[in-house]
């Protein structure tokens, strides 16, 4: 054996011994940030799922017992489940696709250089800043039939007398929508302008010298910069819109007649209301297993599309 060959197989096992320190020190370095996602997250949600497979209620003397699938056989069966399901998804897709057309308006905008532009932006991000519930409340107040800005000025413009937008059985989820889309505008306008900003303004004035319009450019030098910007937020805002509860229960708590009910505020009755722990936590499972599903075909698409896609 030369001294070579002798040298090089030494290289090789020390090198092996000493990577397993760095890998003990990297994992040591990683687990303050592993042990509140397990605690807070993996725990509740293994949790909840197992509390699925059982017949948990609220003040029961009984041990709860497990009962296989029966909560998602009698989830099947359960009309007012998919009722609260396709709203569900009318509101999911009623606020995500208005957000992002009206976001990305308001982003290239906002991207362009003009007079107090740092105002405008932080105007933009107002709605950001307040929590859902105080949303909720000062639409309410906006929607009020009796003393609302909106009937007031509806009034004034010689348009009728108004109408009650929040119990009305076929203006109460348009006028919800509506809020959503007002309230999940900003995080999805900075996302975008974002992606703006990070477009070389030399393609930009290449293909204006070229001679290409505004459609043209953004067409051909806007949009695939920034497609994975908008892709990646566009299903973000439709996961977030998906498990939608707090802003929805207080400007209507899912009335009139459950027309504004969604599956969360639905699993939420269920549990808080009637006690029924273990058919509400076979709903989250459900809902979690949809987003799992609407999760692998974005993944699938982008992997499918190369990573700028």
């Amino acid at each position: 054996m030369t001294l070579a060959t002798a040298t090089a197989r030494s290289g090789r096992r020390s090198g092996g011994r000493s990577g397993k320190p760095s890998d003990y020190a990297a994992w040591f370095l990683v687990l303050p940030a592993l042990i509140p996602i397990l605690v807070l997250s993996v725990g509740p949600l293994l949790y909840g799922i197992a509390l699925a497979f059982t017949d948990s209620q609220a003040g029961r003397t009984a041990p709860t017992q497990w009962t296989g699938l029966l909560n998602f056989r009698d989830l099947l069966d359960d009309t007012l489940f998919w009722e609260s399901f396709r709203i569900g998804l009318l509101w999911a897709v009623g606020v995500t696709v208005p957000q992002f057309l009206l976001a990305l308006g308001l982003a290239l905008l906002l991207d362009q250089n003009l007079r107090f532009r740092w105002l405008a932006r932080a105007l933009a991000i107002i709605p950001w800043a307040m929590p859902e519930v105080v949303v909720g409340i000062m639409w309410r107040l906006v929607y009020n039939p009796d003393a609302g800005i909106l009937n007031e000025k509806i009034g004034d413009l010689g348009l009728g007398d108004g109408r009650d937008w929040l119990t009305g059985l076929g203006t109460a989820l348009p006028a919800v929508i509506v809020v959503g889309v007002w309230a999940g505008l900003p995080q999805t306008t900075v996302a975008l302008l974002a992606g703006l900003q990070n477009t070389p303004h030399e393609l930009h004035e290449a293909a204006a010298i070229d001679g290409a319009g505004a459609w043209r450019r953004f067409r051909t030098v806007t949009w695939p910069a920034l497609r994975p910007v908008a892709l990646a937020i566009t299903a973000l805002n439709f996961i977030w819109n998906v498990n939608s509860f707090a802003l929805v229960y207080v400007l209507t708590n899912g009335g009139p007649g459950g027309k504004t009910r969604l599956p969360m505020l639905f699993a939420y009755e269920e549990a808080f209301r009637y006690g029924q722990f273990g058919y509400a936590a076979a709903m989250g499972c459900v809902m979690v297993a949809v987003i799992s599903v609407f999760l692998a075909f974005h993944l699938v698409a982008r992997l499918g599309g190369g990573e700028d896609g």
